[in-house]
């Protein structure tokens, strides 16, 4: 399949780079047979009492640094932890930095570059402990689109992070939580209507298919879904519940978790990498925000709900003036049968 099929042309002041505040009250497509327009706030009016909302409370650590290099100036993003204080990271730009050279954070803190890898990937070792790094140098890693327009900065500690958010590991937030505020999570909680998992969300994310969809390989992600989980998804399921996916990254590890025929607990590392053809197992909707075209996650959604139903919302979503990717809008989608 051509990766043309993904694609699509979106105006420049449709790409969010700020978070409409307060974060409920961002906008909502809801994909059904017709097309609805709403506030996320009402997310509530589109549920049944049997549904579950899945979250993915992984949080989101502040792993990027700008800083001074010899005369100039890089960005680092650590993207994989390899053991305490061995990280490997992403420099840019990185032509000029070698194995052995330190990257001083200021008189006493340093990155030591350890290995120089290709495409810019380094292996680097922090000479003081991790938290105290991210606690005292650390910005949020925003996605490169919005870091090419402006520098991550205070409001992104709060903005790009899930209210629910608790377990650190994310190099990316997964969005589709970020419209959630505290009484709508609370509110579904207090009805059984929500269960947590976690997916570490890693720089595959973002990693462009740059070669055919066939061959495109996923980073691997951690993630951990426990045994009372599945057995809440499987008890909504026995009434006729709905499994409203919360994000792409609760889908990708819902569905790793099914991917032998029986939905069991999963804990371990997932590269799963969902296109059309694939069949789905245990989503039955998925709340998401509009994606960037040609990327891994546009074929997931348009696998999801269906190629041209996707292309047609898109195209609603445009004419309609919804605010796109990370910081964007939300949609409801259903799975295309």
């Amino acid at each position: 399949m051509d990766i043309s099929h993904f694609d699509f042309d979106l105006p420049k002041e449709l790409i969010a780079s700020r978070p409409i505040h307060p974060r409920n009250i961002s906008r909502l497509l809801i994909g059904d047979n017709t097309i609805t327009h709403d506030n996320f706030n009402n997310i509530l009016n589109y549920i049944e009492k049997d549904d579950l909302f899945v979250v993915n409370n992984s949080k989101v650590i502040p792993a990027y640094f700008s800083v001074k290099f010899n005369s100039g100036h890089i960005n680092i993003t650590l993207h994989k932890k390899i053991e305490n204080s061995l990280w490997r990271a992403f420099i840019k730009p990185g032509k000029k930095i070698n194995s052995g050279d330190k990257i001083t954070l200021d008189d006493k803190h340093f990155f030591k570059i350890i290995k120089k890898f290709t495409e810019g990937d380094f292996l680097i070792e922090m000479n003081e402990k991790e938290e105290m790094i991210f606690k005292n140098f650390g910005k949020m890693p925003l996605p490169p689109y919005i870091l090419k327009s402006r520098s991550s900065d205070e409001k992104d500690f709060d903005d790009y992070q899930t209210v629910y958010a608790s377990q650190d590991g994310s190099i990316a937030a997964p969005t589709a939580g970020l419209h959630f505020n505290s009484e709508i999570y609370n509110k579904l909680q207090n009805n059984n209507q929500l269960a947590e998992i976690t997916l570490h969300v890693g720089a595959g994310t973002f990693m462009p298919i740059r070669d055919k969809i066939e061959n495109h390989k996923m980073h691997s992600e951690n993630g951990f879904i426990s045994d009372e989980v599945i057995e809440i998804i499987k008890e909504k399921k026995s009434k006729k519940g709905r499994i409203i996916s919360v994000g792409t990254t609760s889908l990708r590890l819902l569905e790793s978790a099914a991917m032998k025929g029986e939905l069991t607990s999963f804990s371990g590392d997932t590269d799963i990498f969902i296109r059309p053809g694939f069949r789905f197992n245990v989503v039955d909707m998925l709340l998401t925000n509009f994606h960037l075209p040609k990327s891994s996650l546009m074929i997931l959604v348009s696998a999801f709900a269906g190629i041209d139903k996707v292309k047609l919302l898109y195209k609603e979503a445009i004419k309609n003036n919804y605010r796109f990717f990370s910081y964007g809008d939300a949609s409801l989608l259903f799975r295309h049968e």
